[in-house]
């Protein structure tokens, strides 16, 4: 019964931290989209996007009206701005850490000890970002949509792979879902004919896909995760993107 009950805690402590973590990166894209294009999701796709992707995580209503207007305030000195990181973890693994940030120096010296501590070294801007493909992904409700037909719709606005996924346990909407992924490029024309076609989309963003893999054996896998684990709890850091098998 104790340990049961010590299990729970442990997972809720985790899923809250984890919410955490989703609801400060939220807030930073939220506040990087209204600069970039104003408070209006309608007139700012950009913003539109962050707010699918904050229902996504159950983010409050609340919450994502105060960044908006956090973001909207001239008093307010905070400046994001995006910061990419490339390097490589112990046994050859490549690294690519996104990154939103108000103190650049701060982040450059706390990603810089990362490595140095565990054994990775930290890169040139280039240094490893050629062996990954950039895509782009929505997912979108799917019910009584078909697949096939709206591959066909999407192949001209850059869809290159169209399939069924399983809806996120803790999502709201827990009917069938679809994944279109696409280049980088062309987020925009993929984001505009979902949305001419009257499709939900639930989520949407960005994925480093690494063209190759590397395997390792576990011990080998563990000590490349230490520093990926490391990575990922700065609150600066974004994504970590690698390309271990």
């Amino acid at each position: 019964m104790g340990r049961a009950f010590e299990f729970r805690k442990e997972r809720k402590f985790k899923r809250w931290s984890k919410m955490a973590k989703q609801f400060t990166r939220i807030g930073k894209d939220i506040a990087m989209a209204v600069k970039e294009g104003g408070p209006d999701p309608d007139a700012n796709p950009r913003l539109r996007m962050v707010m699918q992707n904050a229902k996504a995580i159950n983010m409050p209503k609340d919450n994502i009206e105060r960044a908006i207007k956090r973001a909207m305030d001239k008093n307010n000195k905070s400046n994001y701005e995006e910061v990419l990181f490339e390097g490589y973890a112990p046994h050859g693994i490549a690294l690519i850490i996104e990154t939103a940030t108000d103190n650049n120096n701060r982040t450059v010296a706390n990603i810089r000890s990362y490595f140095n501590k565990l054994e990775g070294s930290l890169g040139k801007s280039g240094s490893v970002d050629y062996l990954f493909d950039r895509k782009c992904h929505f997912k979108i409700q799917a019910e009584d949509v078909d697949l096939e037909e709206l591959e066909f719709e999407l192949i001209d606005f850059g869809a290159e792979e169209v399939f069924a996924d399983e809806p996120d346990e803790e999502a709201e909407y827990q009917g069938p879902v679809a994944m279109i992924y696409g280049a980088f490029q062309n987020f925009g024309a993929l984001q505009g004919k979902l949305e001419e076609m009257g499709h939900t989309i639930i989520e949407s963003g960005f994925e480093r896909i690494p063209s190759n893999t590397i395997e390792l054996n576990d011990e080998q896998k563990e000590e490349v995760n230490k520093l990926i684990e490391m990575i990922e709890e700065d609150d600066d850091v974004n994504e970590v993107y690698h390309n271990m098998q």
